[in-house]
């Protein structure tokens, strides 16, 4: 069962969320936050496997808070859901840690399905936000990969996580995720399967 932390300054909003979320037997949440730095004393007292993270809210942001945890606890994924998809606040998030960023028109569904895809050290990312990535990251030779980024996504056709792959190449789990956004934004996809695929089908990745 995946233990989760809501955090939203909004009380409805986390009511809505909490009722969402147990009406599926795999997800427990383990308890609320209204701010960022009670977000950060939460996760503290509960490790939850995952943090549903608002990005703006009064007594500590987001990001930070986001920052904060990792730091504490590494295991942890925080999710960002938010209603905000500007340039700026996707990369912060990213940059902070965050393993995904979702806005909060978000499916059901969707929602659960990011979730556990985060538990397994998956990137995910709302549809629109994918498209802002394209359009960020995408240059005249957006299909040409570099080394590194091959060198990442080949270990991702392989199955292994971000942790693992941070651990193979000697850097960061964050700057895996920075490398796995980029080459989603250059192949115009939005979840590492596709990137794979996408990769393979134009030749970029041996198969």
């Amino acid at each position: 069962m995946v233990r989760v932390l809501i955090v939203d300054d909004h009380p409805v909003v986390r009511e809505g969320l909490r009722g969402m979320l147990e009406a599926d037997p795999r997800v427990n949440v383990a308890g609320e936050a209204a701010s960022g730095d009670e977000a950060v004393v939460r996760a503290r007292e509960l490790v939850p496997d995952v943090v549903l993270m608002d990005l703006r809210m009064p007594g500590g942001d987001g990001v930070s808070a986001t920052t904060r945890i990792l730091a504490e606890h590494p295991r942890t994924r925080v999710v960002v859901l938010t209603t905000y998809e500007t340039d700026r606040d996707i990369v912060r998030a990213v940059e902070a840690g965050a393993a995904g960023y979702l806005l909060k028109d978000t499916s059901r569904t969707d929602l659960l399905n990011a979730i556990t895809a985060a538990v397994r050290g998956e990137t995910v990312l709302s549809p629109s936000v994918a498209a802002k990535l394209v359009t960020r990251m995408r240059a005249p030779a957006a299909e040409s990969l570099t080394p590194r980024e091959r060198q990442v996504l080949s270990l991702v056709a392989t199955g292994l996580t971000n942790a693992e792959i941070g651990r193979r190449l000697y850097i960061s789990e964050t700057t895996v995720k920075t490398h796995l956004l980029r080459i989603f934004g250059k192949l115009g996809v939005s979840d590492r399967t596709a990137a794979v695929t996408t990769a393979m089908a134009r030749g970029l990745l041996d198969g």
